[in-house]
């Protein structure tokens, strides 16, 4: 579970809650359904109109991904597996890489294990991989446009929705309580629209992105690994190279955790 999702949803409908109980608006004015017809119905219909329907199929996963833990393999025991087959790859070649490849969960490492074992260019093998990040980076960014866009349309049609109320308030002119209250619920729409948009959808669309990054970010590790290994480097030049991957706090830690198991040793 992405608890940082479940966190932020809860600090969002508390704050707008006591806010509103802070500031003596009833909270049982936002059982207003037209606000919510307007605001999530009309979100939906800019959607479809503005994406096709092979995009907007993906909606469950994209949620799904946003409340779902992002399973990578940590750039730590990516490093060291490098290693591990660079250490086999000069005692033996690449050949005896054969045996790890079922091994590796990874579909995007696999096919690259795959090609580098099978002797093609490294040329080769890189634009291949480099073509696949960048038609995953290209899906990942259609699946945040989808939330970008709702998050610009909704508070818009908030806009739209106030104005509704607005127009059905003025025929209410000859009651001044009932005017008072349809003006009240006039502008829950807007405050729907502003919170879907700046609360929800925005921060969705950013996070979607950032996990794009951080999946983009280690398939190129793992693209400078392969390629090393192709090349035959030594196992502390892979290391190195792709040390740079790390946070200098990450690297900090490894290099602590090297010298300990190096002590162990010795």
């Amino acid at each position: 579970m992405e608890i940082s999702t479940i966190i932020g949803l809860i600090l969002g409908v508390v704050a707008v809650l006591f806010g509103m109980v802070l500031k003596g608006a009833p909270i049982v004015s936002l059982l207003t359904p037209a606000a919510y017809v307007i605001i999530l119905g009309g979100t939906a219909a800019t959607l479809f109109i503005g994406f096709p329907m092979a995009d907007l199929k993906k909606l469950p996963k994209l949620f799904k991904m946003i409340f779902i833990k992002q399973k990578l393999m940590e750039r730590e025991d990516l490093i060291k597996y490098f290693m591990e087959w660079a250490s086999i790859t000069r005692r033996e070649g690449l050949l005896a890489l054969e045996s790890k490849v079922d091994e590796i969960d990874d579909a995007f490492l696999r096919n690259g294990m795959r090609m580098i074992i099978d002797g093609n260019d490294q040329d080769f093998v890189r634009d291949v991989l480099m073509e696949d990040i960048t038609a995953t980076e290209e899906r990942h960014r259609g699946g945040a446009l989808i939330f970008s866009q709702a998050g610009m349309y909704a508070p818009s049609l908030g806009v739209l929705g106030a104005v509704v109320g607005l127009i059905a308030a003025l025929s209410k002119m000859d009651n001044m309580g009932e005017l008072a209250h349809a003006i009240g619920a006039a502008f829950i729409a807007t405050l729907l629209g502003i919170f879907t948009g700046y609360v929800l959808w925005h921060p969705i669309a950013n996070k979607l992105k950032r996990l794009s990054k951080k999946e983009v970010e280690l398939r190129l590790m793992m693209v400078e690994g392969l390629l090393s290994i192709q090349s035959g480097v030594s196992t502390i030049a892979i290391s190195q190279k792709l040390s740079v991957f790390l946070t200098p706090s990450e690297r900090a830690l490894m290099n602590d955790k090297e010298a300990g198991s190096g002590e162990q040793k010795d």
